[in-house]
């Protein structure tokens, strides 16, 4: 059965129109759109330690773990958003195909009184929306410059390359990254649910409601699936307890 990590991005395919006409370079308009999505979200911007651990315990942040296909450098906060999570194991898993190596991830949630001395005000960082990803060396650099900015076309996301230290930040947006991921799923996965006792994930469903809607728990549902925790993701396909 295929899940969404071994799914294709689909790039050429899902996202239209020619990227050579845009930039690295960030912008106000950049930083305009990305306070903007985080309002739209109703984000909260995390301003301690301690309501980092807070959003973590009720589930609005998640841990990120280090794979064979990604590494997390010096990181104070292994948190995000389960989007950002989501993104992350894509991107790796087809940056460590192509390029032989894995992707390096040096920042995600930030909170406000952690922010380094240079970072913007504006920062989404604390909102666990963001992440920042390390410059690879020449022969990988092409491939997830043009990954990110194809990404950037879609409306998923903006990106923009920093120089002090250099690194790629990239502001994910949430909502609009789910139905993308569902988008070029839908098609790839029909062909393995088989019917009944099987469900496939949507953008915006959550354990529980997927467990009331089919008469059932959501410790069986995690037991009949060996989830450990509460993530699930669109196009994730979930057996149903009988």
């Amino acid at each position: 059965m295929k899940t969404w990590a071994t799914l294709p991005f689909l790039l050429a395919a899902a996202v239209p129109g020619d990227i050579s006409g845009q930039s690295l370079r960030g912008s106000t308009s950049s930083l305009d759109r990305q306070n903007r999505v985080a309002r739209q979200h109703d984000f909260t911007y995390i301003a301690t330690p301690e309501q980092v651990q807070r959003f973590v315990d009720a589930g609005y942040l998640v841990p990120v773990t280090a794979t064979a296909d990604f590494e997390l450098h010096e990181i104070s906060f292994p948190y995000a958003r389960p989007e950002v999570d989501l993104f992350i194991s894509r991107l790796a898993s087809q940056y460590r195909r192509a390029c032989g190596e894995r992707l390096v991830v040096t920042s995600l949630t930030r909170p406000m009184n952690r922010q380094p001395r240079n970072a913007s005000p504006r920062s989404v960082h604390p909102t666990g929306m963001a992440l920042d990803l390390r410059v690879p060396g020449p022969k990988c650099r092409g491939w997830l410059e043009r990954v990110l900015l194809q990404l950037e076309g879609s409306g998923v996301l903006e990106v923009s390359l920093e120089r002090r230290p250099p690194h790629y930040h990239v502001a994910l947006f949430p909502q609009q990254y789910a139905a993308y991921v569902e988008r070029i799923t839908r098609a790839s996965t029909q062909q393995y649910v088989a019917g009944g006792g099987r469900y496939r994930v949507r953008a915006g469903d959550s354990l529980w409601e997927i467990a009331r809607r089919h008469e059932t728990t959501v410790t069986r549902l995690r037991s009949a699936n060996n989830l450990n925790g509460s993530r699930i993701y669109p196009g994730q396909v979930l057996t149903l307890p009988d």
